[in-house]
């Protein structure tokens, strides 16, 4: 399935924007393959705001925030999840503002043996944990944080239920599908927290790059859809016999641009472990990913 993808977005960068009555949003001079025109932090209500995903270590964007909210205090930080395009201004924002901080946890340490993944904030440190269901509540607002692990096992999105509106960071994008990088990013964690956003009534989601996602519900089922079609690619290519994760990168993304390839090869390879974990696939020996795999029996 095609998904109709949403990248039109009216920003100047250090500039704050008004996306609906309760909400504003700033976004980073972080552009890149990876974080589309930058990170978008977004401000929740007025007076007494909270602050979502401060972005990447960059003190000029932390000045644009604070110069944004001049005669405003910040009563909450909240962050969808601990990579670096997302969370390591907190201190910087912290310092200036003493704002207490919200999150699922530090960033996920490694299985032992294994060196940590690029891209994580390592140092990052939350003063109040959340868990699904817990609320962070201000003047005329209210966020509640839903657990959505797959894209990283710390990720959460966060509900605006005053305007219907979720947060959904990098969970689901308009722009762009998300990477799945095993070992922490997870395929059968990601697929179940898609479908736990299938049953709620969110009229739009807003996630930390690109432009808000309208009619919420069909695009996730989108996604599921263009992740199970993945999954068909996998069996078709490993119909004609044993292969490699290049091997399927090259006939599956072969219109993709080749930068890319390597996090779609990360992908392939969150697809592959969930499919031997439900029986569709096997390699030699452990699902790695430079094993060789193949169907069931051949």
């Amino acid at each position: 399935m095609a998904i109709k993808f949403h990248r039109d977005l009216e920003f100047e960068y250090g500039r704050a924007d008004a996306v609906s009555p309760l909400v504003r949003r700033i976004v980073a001079s972080n552009p890149s393959p990876f974080s589309y025109h930058g990170t978008g932090t977004y401000v929740v209500g007025h007076g007494q705001v909270a602050v979502i995903d401060p972005g990447p270590d960059d003190q000029h964007h932390v000045d644009a925030l604070l110069h944004a909210l001049r005669g405003e205090t910040i009563k909450a930080v909240l962050v969808t999840h601990t990579h670096i395009d997302h969370s390591p201004a907190t201190p910087l924002l912290k310092a200036a503002t003493g704002a207490p901080v919200y999150a699922y946890g530090p960033h996920p340490l490694p299985a032992p043996g294994l060196e940590p993944q690029q891209g994580g904030d390592t140092g990052f440190a939350p003063d109040h944990l959340l868990a699904d269901g817990d609320t962070v509540t201000g003047p005329g607002w209210s966020l509640e944080a839903l657990y959505t692990p797959g894209h990283i096992s710390n990720h959460l999105c966060f509900a605006l239920p005053e305007e219907r509106t979720l947060f959904s960071g990098d969970h689901v994008m308009g722009w762009s599908t998300s990477v799945i990088s095993p070992p922490d990013g997870s395929m059968g964690d990601y697929f179940a927290s898609l479908r736990k956003l299938l049953p709620r009534d969110d009229l739009r989601y807003l996630p930390t790059h690109g432009p808000a996602v309208p009619a919420p519900q069909d695009f996730v089922r989108g996604f599921i859809e263009h992740r199970e079609d993945r999954e068909r690619q996998i069996l078709a290519c490993l119909a004609s016999g044993p292969q490699n994760i290049p091997q399927m990168v090259a006939a599956m993304y072969r219109d993709v641009a080749p930068i890319l390839h390597p996090a779609a090869a990360r992908s392939v390879h969150a697809h592959l472990i969930h499919m031997a974990e439900t029986g569709r696939v096997a390699s030699d020996g452990p699902p790695a990913a430079d094993a060789i795999y193949r169907l069931p029996g051949h």
